[in-house]
Parts: C-alpha cells; structure tokens; sequence
C-alpha cells in the first residue's frame, strides 16, 4: 500500500475503501420496516381501523417512521 501524503490544513479527503461501506444487513431490513410501518399507519388511520378512531398522532407517527427510513435510506450502501 502507497502511503499518501497531504499537507496540513488541506481538504483533500482519501475516498473510502469499497470493503468499508458495505451496510449491516439489519440496516436494510429496518430501512423497510419503516417505511412499511408508517405507510400502514396512514393507511389504517385513514380507514379509521386503530384503537381511538382517526387522530392526528396516528399520521405524525407514520410520517415520522417515513422520514426514519428515508433518512436511513440515505446512509444505505
């Protein structure tokens, strides 16, 4: 392996190797998990099938398990 050699104060960063950013395989399932989850929780708010009719906790809970995921997805590899 060459060593590579930078000058203080330089912005340069080395691009990570392709065998770091393989993701656990958890990740993706969860990614999934969430996404399907909120989706669901919407879906079922809207049919008012949960406990306690239509609420607005219901579709804050599921966007917010949407936005989980698709921040999940962003970190994904």
């Amino acid at each position: 392996m060459a060593k590579e050699t930078t000058r203080q104060g330089s912005r340069y960063t080395p691009p990570i190797p392709r065998k770091q950013r393989k993701s656990p395989a958890w990740m993706g399932i969860m990614l999934l998990a969430f996404l399907i989850l909120g989706v669901l929780a919407i879906m079922l708010n809207y049919l008012s099938v949960l406990p306690g009719g239509a609420s607005n906790w219901y579709l804050l809970g599921g966007l917010g398990m949407i936005f989980v995921g698709f921040g999940m997805a962003t970190r994904y590899h």
